[in-house]
Parts: structure tokens; C-alpha cells; sequence
């Protein structure tokens, strides 16, 4: 009989947990710091949970900034299709979404959570909630026991370190994986939070927060070279933008916040300047006799009309009839380049994701085992790999998790 050792009670440990147990030769210990199971899992997705991506292998690959091809292996032998058949078997009922976004029907996250902890149970993984893992004792290359609370002691055949990364640590992520790993001889590559909301620099964006803007292009550049064109929605905040274009832009800059950063916003991609200006002209001739300030209501969101009529430098009470052919061609150049000045993001505490991890060429990418420590295996975020929204990270957990539980 085997003693197999999971560290971290999140989506990776839970499946790793699982499929190690269903060999009856192996006694699976599942080890938790918290006081319940899936404590991110219950706040993902706003608490809808997107388990996956209703979309291939490669898709899925190709949806993964962060090492893609060291995942070639867990995606292709337990893909999305895999994790919904997982979900459906446990008697959740799922549904797909826009982008093909996978959620529970019941648009609960604790849905989820329950099914893999159901999944655990029947198989008899003993779970041992509140037991925060402090220290891992190795003897050459081989992990002899682990130590929780400072006192107990678990003796290991097998470890697989599945403790996620440092986004959101009020739910426990707090780099424990990392730090173990690095004192057993692994490279832990440099830590980012990614797929977070911006800051920016420009004060009067404070203006319109809580506007959100739908089916916009954002552009983003660096020394003004362009790195990311994206299209999609966005919000503006109190202190910058958010949204999912906005996350899915961030992985781009996740490392160069000390770099001169810009960002434009297409907020009408369907129309060339042409044709945008032919747009503007028809409503200043159906407003002629209006002011400059009223006449936009039928082209642009209320709340971004004074942000757009400030940075023109028109004056708002002129009237449109009024107006020269080249102001009327800036406003045109600023509705589909309307300048935002990047300064940073927001942190650990608001990021999807660790952008960083274990270094994967020190990782099997078949087995997800050590080539370090001969009986350690990784699983999830604390490997160097992530992807963009779109339930494309949770995908990373399952996949990788399946692949470590069944090679124990």
C-alpha cells in the first residue's frame, strides 16, 4: 500500500486526489490549510463557476500564453470534453455560453465543488481539513515526510504539490508550493499576477466609472510599438479599466509595468474613419441648430460624451453647424483612438491567475512528475503555465491533476 500525500484542497488536488485513490493500492491523504474544500473554486467566475472550454485540444493550446506545449500531454488525455463528462457523471448539468464558456446550469460555483468532493469521498480519500502543511522532509531525491501544523508528521511515498498560486489570498494561496519546491532543488521562474485590471493614468476616467463599453477594440502598445489588438467589452473603474478584454490584454504587459504603456480604445471598430465621419455628419445635420455637447447621444454611451468633448478641445457649446471639417475629423480620430496611459495593475488580490511557477523543464510533461525529486509530482497553477479567461485555467487544473493522480 502506497501513502500518497496531496498538498492543496483546490480543482488540481481535488482531481489529483481522486484518480490517485481509485488505485486501491495507493492510501491518499488529501491535505487542506482551510477549513473547507475549493475555497477559489466558490468564487470563480463571479460564483458561476466557468468550469472549462467547450473547445478542442489545440484551442485550447492556442488559448495558452504561458508554456502551451508543456501541456500538449494533459490536454490531450483529459481535455474539456473529458471534464465535462467528469461534471455530467456526478450529476451536474452544464451548459455553454458565449466563447463557449462552460458553467454549471445552476450557475452555482458550490456545485462544483460539491461534485468533486463527492468524487473524493467515494473514493475514499481521507481529507484533512486545517492541516497547513509546514515543511517537506527529503533525504537525497526521495520525500520521506511531510510536516503540518509544525508538529504532525505524514509519511509519504508519493507528494503531489497542487497549492495553487498567489492570487486571491484570503483563500489561502499564499506561495507555500513554491517555497517547498525551491527548497527541494526546483526553479521557480518569476511570479506575476496576471489577468488583472489595470490602472491607468488620466484622473478624468473617475468620471465614468461603472460604464461599460461593448464590442470595442482596445489596442495596446509599448514604446509605442503594438503588442496587443483586442476586441470585446470593458468597464471603467475608480481606478483604471477591468473587463474581460481588459484581463485577457494584461497577460501581454504582465512583466513590463516599468515600460512606457499606452492603450486606444476603437469605440466604433465596425466603421472606418470614412465612414465614421459620414456617421457624425448625418447627426450634426439632423442636430444643426444644436450645441456641440448635445449632439452625440445617438453615436456614443451618455457618459463618455464630456470625456470625449474635453480631450477634443471643441467647445461644448458651440453648435454643430459651426463646426470645421477639422474638428470635426479629430473628434473622428479620438472616438476610435481614445488614449489611456497604463501605469499598473491591480495586484494579487484582484488577478485570475499567477503568471510563473515551477520551472516546467524541470517537470515530466507526461506524467507531471519531478525530474528533480524522484517522488514528487506538481499540479495546477504552481506550474509555470496559464491561459487567458474563458475557463481555459480551470482546464489547466483538471488536466494537469488527472495526469499527476494517475501516475502515482
Amino acid at each position: 500500500m502506497k501513502n500518497i500525500i496531496v498538498i492543496g484542497g483546490g480543482p488540481a488536488g481535488m482531481i489529483a486526489s481522486g484518480f490517485a485513490s481509485k488505485n486501491k493500492e495507493n492510501n491518499v491523504v488529501l491535505l487542506e490549510k482551510n477549513n473547507k474544500l475549493g475555497r477559489k473554486l466558490f468564487i470563480t467566475g463571479k460564483g458561476r463557476c466557468n468550469v472549462t472550454n467547450a473547445c478542442g485540444s489545440e484551442e485550447l493550446i492556442q488559448n495558452t500564453p504561458g508554456n502551451p506545449y508543456f501541456l500538449y500531454s494533459a490536454f490531450y488525455t483529459f481535455d474539456s470534453y473529458a471534464t465535462m463528462n467528469f461534471f455530467n457523471e456526478l450529476g451536474v448539468e452544464l451548459k455553454v455560453e458565449r466563447g463557449n464558456r462552460v458553467f454549471p446550469i445552476s450557475e452555482k460555483s458550490s456545485d462544483i465543488v460539491k461534485a468533486l468532493s463527492i468524487f473524493i469521498y467515494k473514493n475514499n480519500v481521507d481529507v484533512k481539513l486545517n492541516h497547513k502543511v509546514t515543511d517537506i522532509i527529503f533525504e537525497g531525491k526521495n520525500i520521506k515526510k511531510v510536516i503540518v501544523n509544525n508538529s504532525k508528521e505524514f509519511f509519504a511515498d508519493e507528494v503531489i504539490i497542487a497549492t495553487g498560486g498567489l492570487t486571491y489570498p484570503v483563500t489561502g494561496s499564499d506561495g507555500d508550493g513554491y517555497r517547498f519546491s525551491k527548497n527541494m532543488g526546483h526553479k521557480v521562474t518569476k511570479l506575476y499576477p496576471a489577468l488583472v485590471p489595470l490602472k491607468i493614468k488620466e484622473k478624468y476616467y473617475k468620471d465614468i466609472q461603472g460604464l461599460s463599453l461593448k464590442n470595442i477594440e482596445l489596442r495596446i502598445y509599448i514604446d509605442k510599438k503594438n503588442i496587443y489588438k483586442g476586441f470585446g467589452e470593458m468597464m471603467f473603474t475608480h481606478f483604471g479599466i477591468t473587463g474581460p478584454l481588459v484581463l485577457k490584454a494584461s497577460r501581454s504587459i504582465v512583466d513590463k509595468y516599468n515600460k512606457n504603456i499606452s492603450a486606444f480604445i476603437d469605440l466604433k471598430p465596425a466603421l472606418n474613419q470614412k465612414q465614421l465621419d459620414d456617421r457624425v455628419l448625418k447627426d450634426f445635420k439632423k442636430f444643426i441648430n444644436r450645441s456641440f455637447k448635445n449632439s452625440l447621444y445617438e453615436l456614443l454611451p451618455q457618459k463618455i460624451i464630456p470625456v470625449i468633448i474635453n480631450i477634443s478641445k471643441i467647445n461644448p457649446d458651440k453648435k454643430v453647424n459651426c463646426i470645421t471639417k477639422e474638428e470635426r475629423k479629430n473628434l473622428c480620430h479620438i472616438i476610435k483612438n481614445l488614449p489611456l496611459t497604463i501605469v499598473g495593475n491591480n495586484g494579487y488580490n484582484e488577478a485570475v491567475i499567477t503568471a510563473g511557477g515551477i520551472c516546467v523543464d524541470e517537470i515530466d510533461s507526461s506524467t507531471m512528475r519531478s525530474k528533480i525529486i524522484n517522488n514528487l509530482l506538481f499540479a495546477g497553477e504552481v506550474i509555470d503555465v496559464d491561459s487567458y479567461t474563458g475557463g481555459f485555467n480551470l482546464q489547466i487544473a483538471f488536466s494537469t491533476g488527472y495526469l499527476a493522480g494517475n501516475s502515482v
